[in-house]
């Protein structure tokens, strides 16, 4: 069954190239599609286009087919094109004709589009959650050994003194960075298509805004042209907040193959959670950081494969649209899969102690060394020409004490502010008002 189908068969290899693995992604789609439907038909039957029979018999039998679908007992049956297909198809063999009456006033392409919304709503949502979970794990590590001095570097050379503290805290303020591009994303994605049908409205009086309420968008896409245009627009920006989280994770579990390896040996891992060599018998390798290192630089590619899907695209749909599920459905399921394994991961490390205290790091604390000498009244050039020389005559001495004391410091490391940011970035979100949408929807 196809929903544009009319009298004329559409060659097999035409049909296989074109559908393409539609119908596996749409399964993804499944619940989401349903709901839009629920709301759809809620509307028709207000603005006068369906009869209260018809939508009690509809809403009763379309809930039916949504908790299938959350149990995992629904399929597209073979020669059914997608998901839309499917749910009318069985609305039509248990309803009659009451089932071909719930696309009036839409046309597919709205229908994928909020399809797509309420997916990506509901997907951006337990991004966050799972950003959230391993930002507290970050906060716990960061207090928990904010004592605990280590190098910092800068082009890979020994700086300045760090910590752990420092270092953990660092990520979790990298997050909250994330979160607010995902939040961007999420705005975008809280819009309504529906009603905008092909594109270009409808001669039905439809109202819009009930069904805006009824999911529980905090808006709509008003001009429909621009609603249609959205699609590819709205997945590119979710690709960029994916790859921005990417990006943290990828550049700690760069750190933290470093930090693992002999040379540095800042950080280790139970032997049951790293891997050995065939051939080595010392080896302990990190290869799940370097296999999220891998996973989290392809994410940073997703802004670029799904820009060059829509680079030379005019307005109104067009049918390779379909394959922006391929790049981003995955990736969203490969994002959560690499927060998860880091939360479960940093719990794990044991973290060396005492690490500045190593003849190597000596010279890292020439810096304060220099301050010191400025707050005994010395001249800023004047007390770094003293120290260099010291430096370069082999008479450096470490100062006796290191005092950091101003906003996100070492000895001042902010956490808490960091977490109200984190706080105040997520309560933003009013994810609240979508899931008690949804809930009444389906009740």
């Amino acid at each position: 069954m196809k929903l544009w189908q009319k009298n004329t068969d559409v060659k097999k290899e035409i049909e296989e190239f074109t559908v393409g693995r539609d119908p596996e992604f749409d399964m993804q789609l499944a619940a989401f599609d349903v709901l839009g439907s629920l709301a759809h038909t809620r509307m028709l039957e207000q603005v006068g286009l369906l009869g209260k029979e018809d939508l009690d018999a509809l809403q009763q039998e379309m809930k039916a087919i949504y908790h299938r679908i959350v149990a995992g007992d629904f399929t597209i049956e073979p020669g059914v094109e997608d998901i839309h297909s499917q749910v009318e198809l069985e609305l039509t063999r248990k309803l009659g004709e009451a089932g071909k009456k719930i696309h009036s006033g839409r046309s597919r392409n709205d229908q994928v589009l909020v399809d797509l919304k309420l997916y990506l709503r509901h997907e951006l949502q337990q991004v966050v959650q799972e950003v959230k979970a391993l930002f507290d794990v970050l906060q716990e590590l960061s207090e928990r050994h904010k004592d605990k001095l280590l190098p910092g570097y800068t082009h890979l050379q020994v700086a300045m003194p760090s910590s752990f503290g420092l270092w953990f805290g660092a990520y979790a303020e990298s997050l909250v960075d994330d979160v607010l591009l995902l939040q961007s994303a999420y705005k975008i994605v809280d819009k309504n298509p529906l009603g905008s049908a092909a594109g270009y409205g409808s001669s039905f009086p439809l109202n819009r805004q009930l069904t805006t309420d009824l999911l529980g968008f905090g808006t709509m896409n008003y001009n429909v042209v621009y609603a249609q245009m959205g699609r590819g627009k709205t997945e590119r920006v979710v690709s960029t907040a994916i790859a921005s989280v990417a990006a943290t994770l990828a550049r700690m579990s760069m750190d933290l193959c470093l930090y693992m390896s002999q040379n540095f040996a800042f950080v280790t891992l139970p032997d049951n959670l790293t891997t050995g060599s065939s051939i080595m018998p010392h080896k302990k390798n990190p290869d799940v950081f370097e296999i999220m290192r891998g996973k989290c630089n392809r994410l940073q590619a997703l802004p670029t494969e799904i820009s060059m899907l829509l680079i030379n695209l005019p307005s109104g749909y067009h049918r390779e649209l379909q394959l922006l599920k391929e790049s981003l459905f995955p990736a969203i399921s490969t994002l959560k899969d690499c927060l998860q394994m880091m939360a479960f991961m940093l719990p794990q490390l044991k973290v060396r102690d005492r690490i500045m205290e190593d003849e190597l790091y000596k010279y890292a604390f020439s810096v304060d060394a220099v301050n010191a000498e400025v707050l005994g009244g010395l001249p800023f050039r004047d007390a770094y020409k003293k120290v260099g020389e010291s430096i370069e005559q082999g008479t450096f001495a470490i100062p006796d004490s290191v005092e950091h004391t101003h906003e996100g410091s070492l000895g001042n490391l902010c956490n808490e502010q960091i977490t109200t940011l984190m706080q105040q970035a997520i309560a933003e979100f009013n994810f609240e008002r979508a899931e008690k949408a949804l809930k009444e929807l389906v009740s």
